[in-house]
């Protein structure tokens, strides 16, 4: 059942993508032959406006296919003004570009939608533990203290205090706590900076006093527009920690076994919505961004590649020849054949692995 969960998250991420194709294609007076959800053979579907739109029997995938998309392709006189290789510039280059924005903006509304469905939980401000010999506890704080005031500025959740503490550059805190109801006043704490894992498991240095979280958790009620600013900035943070993972991969900071495919795609969804809707919406969000910045690679056959092209053309003022753009998308084709069969090693091998344990 994790895995049927799976499969029709994934399959609503790609209708998204293609999604954003098609209006924008359709918008610009691009005529789409096919909508198609999955490659190979057609199992489903019907007409809408002259475009057959299609449920295949390969579920790992999607495609949009307009008249004209190959320059190549002979036309008829009829079928020249609603070619997508005989549109603008500018055009071409909305119609590529749509598919991962639509991904972005899925993710912007999966996140907006927990936020106004289900709050946004935080750990509290309170003390859970203190590392014996470190700031902290030099400077007096104690066991389920709960941090009131940093500096003067109000602290509500436990990313407050953690924001504060990072940035601080290592300066003197001046903090309020709240102990057992009775306010105490710790100045002068001082952060030491250490070494540390990040999200992505790179070594960095950061700013800490040498205290851990309680368990506590409060749900906050998230306005509307509030909600719209917190779900762009967990967008963008998302964005952020992928675009890292990608450059520690290339920097040999991050393992490349790291990476996953659909398979491992289609069991954490399935495990996030055994959890809660709001998990699985937040784990296909991040999918989301994810298919997003693959397709932004600048590798042909993938829309990066195709921007690229595009950017190319912008430069030069004429299209780049044909027989090039066939040569650099049989080679993208294979790079991303030898990505696909690397990420299915890395799936088969976590449950060879998993079953033996």
């Amino acid at each position: 059942m994790s895995i049927v969960i799976g499969v029709l998250g994934l399959s609503l991420l790609i209708f998204f993508h293609e999604l954003g194709h098609f209006l924008v294609a359709k918008a610009a007076g691009v005529g789409v032959n096919t909508f198609s959800l999955g490659f190979g053979p057609r199992l489903w579907g019907f007409d809408y406006k002259g475009t057959d739109c299609r449920i295949s029997a390969i579920p790992l995938g999607g495609y949009v296919r307009m008249v004209g998309e190959d320059p190549s392709d002979e036309l008829a006189a009829e079928d020249i003004p609603r070619s997508f290789s005989h549109k603008p510039l500018k055009w071409r280059i909305a119609i590529v570009a749509a598919g991962p924005v639509a991904n972005v903006v899925f993710a912007v509304l999966a996140y907006y939608l927990v936020l106004v469905a289900w709050g946004n939980p935080a750990l509290t401000p309170k003390v859970g533990d203190i590392i014996p010999g470190e700031p902290a506890a030099i400077a007096g704080i104690q066991k389920d203290d709960v941090i009131k005031t940093i500096n003067g500025q109000s602290i509500v959740t436990w990313n407050d205090l953690l924001d504060m503490v990072r940035n601080s550059g290592g300066k003197p805190l001046n903090l309020t706590v709240d102990r057992q109801g009775k306010i105490v006043t710790i100045a002068g704490l001082e952060p030491q900076q250490v070494m540390a894992k990040d999200a992505l498991g790179a070594d960095t240095k950061v700013y800490r006093i040498g205290i851990k979280a309680s368990p506590e958790v409060i749900i906050q009620e998230i306005g509307l527009g509030q909600s719209l600013g917190m779900a762009l900035e967990k967008t963008w943070q998302a964005t952020e920690n992928i675009i890292n993972s990608v450059i520690y991969m290339i920097q040999r900071k991050l393992s490349m076994e790291n990476l996953g495919g659909p398979i491992l795609i289609a069991q954490v969804a399935g495990v996030a919505a055994k959890h809660s809707m709001a998990s699985f919406l937040e784990f296909m969000a991040l999918i989301s961004i994810n298919l997003a910045i693959l397709n932004l690679l600048p590798i042909p056959v993938l829309d990066g590649g195709h921007l690229f092209f595009f950017l190319i053309e912008a430069v030069r003022r004429k299209p780049v020849r044909v027989v090039t753009r066939e040569r650099a998308q049989q080679a993208g084709l294979a790079i991303l054949l030898m990505f696909m069969a690397f990420v299915f090693y890395n799936d088969i091998a976590r449950l060879v692995t998993g079953a033996s344990q």
